[in-house]
């Protein structure tokens, strides 16, 4: 399974960095390139890469949607980091973008790969205009006020807080679910009609996933390794977020995972095409150490 995430991994990072290196070098554009090719699992992009591959569309047709998700993540994550959000001095093993550049140039950044995400659609040479329309609409819809950002904003209004297991679930399916939802159906836009009949089963295979992506990171915030994952453990409990493990228990937020990779795995069975690497995409979600 490595090896052919390694494969997407070089290629959404080549991807990247050319796009990138297209833009007069200024602070703002070094800002920008620190964060956006500093690493990281790229799971989003892969998700785009792998389900499109399921219904039999070439990787060049999903490089753009599969660059833009990625923006929209780390622009996310940059803002995510800062002082006034959760105040990080460490991402990916390097100092993040705000101390590395300061406050001011690191909004800059996440405001301008929040856009750079809807330019690289927009200028698509591989998708038809109808497919840009839907898919921008579907990041939009799934990085704001009805995604992402809802997902942030309740995450930081419970800090310090106890909330319900159903409060704490729709956090983080706004937070994390929603982009991780909409990968998978960026990556189905680019099929056309082949893949309109299974939007219900991918759905729920990404909700499934997204949901558990959140659970693991809660669980390796405090059984982790720190120089594995390359961000501070601990930083949850030291800012009292609510987390499914402070919840439920550790072994209990455990037994979640595995149930919510099954319902994964039973959602894709129900998809009559090939789905077997993005079967092994959800076992290394429960199972990432980073």
């Amino acid at each position: 399974m490595m090896n052919s995430l390694n494969v997407l991994q070089e290629r959404i990072n080549s991807f990247l960095a050319t796009y990138i290196s297209q833009f007069t070098c200024s602070e703002l554009q070094q800002a920008m390139r620190y964060s956006l090719l500093a690493g990281g699992k790229r799971i989003r992009p892969i998700l785009v890469y792998l389900t499109g591959q399921m219904f039999n569309c070439s990787l060049s047709k999903l490089d753009d949607a599969a660059a833009a998700i990625e923006a929209i993540h780390t622009y996310s994550l940059i803002h995510d980091d800062l002082p006034a959000m959760d105040n990080d001095d460490l991402r990916r093993g390097k100092p993040t973008c705000h101390i590395k550049f300061g406050q001011a140039q690191a909004i800059l950044a996440g405001d301008a790969l929040q856009t750079l995400a809807f330019t690289i659609l927009s200028e698509s040479q591989h998708i038809n205009d109808q497919t840009k329309i839907s898919m921008i609409a579907e990041l939009a819809k799934a990085s704001g006020l009805n995604g992402m950002c809802i997902g942030q904003s309740l995450d930081l209004q419970a800090e310090h807080q106890t909330v319900t297991l159903e409060h704490l679930q729709q956090i983080h399916n706004y937070k994390t679910g929603a982009l991780i939802k909409a990968a998978v159906r960026l990556g189905a836009l680019a099929c056309g009609e082949e893949s309109k009949p299974y939007y219900a089963m991918l759905d729920s295979y990404a909700q499934a996933i997204g949901l558990a992506f959140q659970i693991q990171d809660d669980i390796l915030d405090i059984i982790g390794d720190q120089a594995i994952m390359g961000k501070p453990q601990g930083s949850d409990i030291a800012q009292e977020k609510s987390t499914y493990p402070a919840l439920i228990g550790l072994q209990s937020a455990i037994k979640m995972t595995q149930t919510l990779y099954d319902q994964a795995i039973d959602s894709l069975r129900q998809i009559p095409y090939d789905s077997q690497p993005l079967q092994n995409l959800a076992d290394f979600i429960i199972n990432r150490k980073s």
